[in-house]
Formats: structure tokens, C-alpha cells, sequence
């Protein structure tokens, strides 16, 4: 009898690919257990994680750089450091189309998210959540304002959020391995259950950093800093993050 049902009908033993835009991952083994084959568009993605730095970004880099070649701003809104311009060039992103949001208040944090999600001019979002302030009903907002955004959205909580009802119809556990690898754990898709981890080679950049030029070699040409704005609800910030994030 299943097999009369319309198309556009998911079967919770199938992944949901119908009706679900994506951009692919980069990795093939992670986009096949997707639902649409990649991150989606128009759904709010949950990237959990035990501590900033553990190559979270770098699982993005793919799409990162897609997304910047083809001229579509990156909002990176509150990182927890302040991402390092050169190490991102050395993947390939282009750091002219990368904007960082400045927003240490929690209220102000999440309205800025509501209100990227609601625009139409980017191409992706990575969103810092304060875990102490973000409620279920906050992640409903997010995910109802995301469903017209124009690209992915993440939003990247600490670990205790992986036992906290969420919203997000995409929730994705990510632990360090060793030799510059990620696991991968889907907690939540739209499809069955899948138990098993994934392990992810993180990408390597694909241009080397000129930490120390010679005395005889004219100096290399630094990337253009990324451009930085506040969120406007609050008090301006007073100074950026003395960390570079580079991952």
C-alpha cells in the first residue's frame, strides 16, 4: 500500500528528500545519510559540539568556499573567537564575502538571527547561541524564520543542548578524532534512525600560509580583513576578541 502514496509523502523508514532544497556537503558519505543531500535551505541546522575549535568550521569549509566564489555573503554572528582571515583563505573562502556580526548580549544574539534569517541577501549563516538564554521556543522562531531564507542556516550549541528539545529538524553531534578528523552523529534528520557515527576527514587547505617571508622575496599580499558590524539593539561592542580562531 506504501508504494501508492503520492511522492511528496515521507516514509519514516526513507530518508525526506522530497521537497527539501540543499546545498551538498562536500562529503559524500555525510550527504548520502542527508535528507536532500546536503545542508538544507529553508531549515535550521544544529551543530553540537563540546568546545569551539574542534573543527566544526573546517566541516563547513566546502561550503563555505562554493558559497563565497559565488559572491554570497557569509554571516558569522557572535563566533566565539575572532575567525582568522589567512587560514580561511588558505581553503579557498574568499574573506571579502564574510561578515562577522558582533553581538555579545544574549537577547541581542538572537534577535540578530531572526532578523539574518528573514533577509534574503546571504548565503549562509553560522549563529553562536548562548546556551543559559536560548529556550525551545526561541529555536521554533528561528526555524519558522528560516524556512524563506535564501541558504543553510546553523546555529552552534554546546553539548549538554543535545538532551534539550529543539526544533531544528536537523540536529548534528560533533566530537574530535584524532589525525585532523570529525565524528559525525545524527541525532535528529527526517528519516530513520541512524545509529553508527560517521568519521569526516577534515578538509586541508589548498594554499599554504607565508608565516616568515624571505629577506629577498617581495612580501606577500595579506587577505582583506573581514568586515565586522554590531548588532544594533545593543551597546557597541568595545573591542573585538584577542583569540584568532583559526581551527
Amino acid at each position: 500500500m506504501s508504494s501508492a502514496l503520492p511522492a511528496a509523502v515521507w516514509r519514516a523508514s526513507q530518508l525526506g528528500h522530497a521537497g527539501v532544497s540543499a546545498l551538498s556537503s562536500g562529503f559524500p558519505a555525510l550527504d548520502a545519510e542527508l535528507p536532500g543531500a546536503g545542508w538544507p535551505i529553508g531549515a535550521l541546522t544544529e551543530l553540537i559540539g563540546r568546545e569551539p575549535g574542534i573543527g566544526e568550521l573546517r566541516l563547513l569549509v566546502p561550503l563555505l568556499r562554493r558559497l563565497t566564489r559565488e559572491r554570497r555573503f557569509v554571516v558569522l554572528l557572535a563566533p566565539p573567537h575572532l575567525p582568522y582571515a589567512p587560514a580561511l583563505a588558505s581553503h579557498g573562502i574568499d574573506t571579502d564575502w564574510l561578515l562577522v556580526v558582533q553581538a555579545p548580549q544574549a537577547a541581542d544574539r538572537l534577535w540578530a538571527v531572526e532578523q539574518t534569517l528573514k533577509s534574503a541577501a546571504f548565503g549562509a549563516l553560522l549563529a553562536w547561541l548562548p546556551h543559559e538564554r536560548t529556550r525551545p521556543e526561541h529555536l521554533r522562531r528561528m526555524q519558522w524564520a528560516a524556512r524563506c531564507a535564501a541558504g543553510p542556516a546553523f546555529v552552534f550549541r554546546p553539548l549538554a543542548a543535545q538532551f534539550e528539545a529543539s526544533a531544528a529538524p536537523l540536529r548534528l553531534l560533533l566530537l574530535p578524532r584524532p589525525d585532523q578528523r570529525l565524528s559525525v552523529q545524527i541525532l535528529k534528520r527526517r528519516g530513520p534512525v541512524k545509529a553508527d557515527p560517521l568519521t569526516i576527514d577534515l578538509p586541508q587547505p589548498v594554499s599554504s600560509i607565508r608565516l616568515r617571508a624571505s629577506p629577498l622575496a617581495a612580501p606577500a599580499a595579506a587577505p582583506e580583513p573581514m568586515r565586522t558590524i554590531h548588532a544594533p539593539r545593543g551597546e557597541a561592542h568595545a573591542g573585538a576578541p584577542t583569540r584568532a580562531w583559526s581551527h
